[in-house]
């Protein structure tokens, strides 16, 4: 049953985001091509976003003597520090992609499908990586680890090993739980970066990195304190907001047209039957993409 659970964790960490990708590719009509982008911008920022914070953050927090396990201020500088880490590099890249190689992306249906993109393949990434843990925990579950590891390191792994099998359901499916949540996010924020190309306000950048900073360093400093469930807790609000962001941030395409008015009958309006037809027309008109 513990196997069960861990397969669907990783099945819905990798699926979900194809899943959107086919549900906002019918329902917004807009193509992969910014989906696709979407999941180069994001690869192109960890080349940089994972070397930068191994060798420039992580040694810079350790000559301040901030070194894991974190603690009292140490904890929220380090929290702080991270979270602005990924929204600069995550958010920068977006932002230079919309402005240099997305140039004919300026709808917010078509900033959804890049965020989609974005936050897609992050999902994949982290269902990647969980496969991979989960292929070997199961190799070495039976296993003698005194001929696997230094001796040194030995008691560690073992403690590891028995804390992976130890995890409850709950705790085991918060996993997908969180990428559901992230994709909500990262959608909202490409939809802010876009704002900021759009409106030639650099000041929406800033808030789209603000927002990304705050929930990463929120999520660092809540499961470090408190652990994964009041974590988790916070960021399905903060997911919720993200979304109120992303739909009031929502305009219509400009290639849509302008809906019609419908004349009075001071005006020499048309018979019954064809001002019915006419009306059609026009509530139609409604929910065209």
């Amino acid at each position: 049953m513990d196997i069960l659970f861990r397969c669907l964790n990783v099945a819905l960490m990798l699926t979900m985001p194809l899943a959107l990708g086919v549900f906002l590719a019918r329902w917004l009509k807009t193509g992969w091509r910014p989906y696709l982008i979407g999941v180069g911008t994001f690869l192109g920022s960890q080349v940089l976003h994972i070397p930068f914070n191994s060798w420039v953050l992580s040694p810079a927090l350790d000559r301040l003597g901030l070194r894991p396990p974190w603690e009292g201020t140490g904890l929220i500088v380090a929290a702080c520090a991270l979270g602005l880490s990924a929204g600069v590099f995550e958010e920068g890249a977006r932002y230079i992609v919309l402005r240099r190689w997305l140039r004919d992306a300026r709808t917010w249906r078509q900033g959804v499908m890049f965020g989609a993109g974005h936050g897609g393949i992050e999902s994949v990434a982290v269902g990647v990586i969980t496969l991979i843990a989960l292929f070997q925990a199961v190799a070495y579950r039976e296993a003698d680890l005194s001929g696997l590891v230094p001796p040194d390191q030995l008691s560690a792994a073992q403690a590891q090993l028995a804390a992976y099998w130890a995890a409850p359901p709950s705790l085991i499916d918060l996993g997908s739980v969180e990428r559901a949540i992230a994709l909500c996010v990262q959608v909202s924020l490409a939809v802010v970066v876009l704002r900021a190309v759009t409106r030639g306000n650099p000041a929406w950048l800033a808030l789209a990195i603000g927002w990304h900073a705050f929930i990463d360093a929120l999520a660092v400093f809540v499961a470090t304190k408190y652990g994964p469930y009041l974590t988790e807790g916070l960021l399905a609000v903060v997911a919720f907001i993200s979304l109120g962001i992303l739909f009031k941030l929502r305009t219509p395409d400009p290639s849509e047209p302008a809906r019609p008015a419908v004349p009075s009958q001071a005006e020499g309006f048309e018979p019954f039957t064809h001002a019915t037809t006419r009306n059609s027309e026009v509530e139609d008109s409604r929910f065209l993409g």
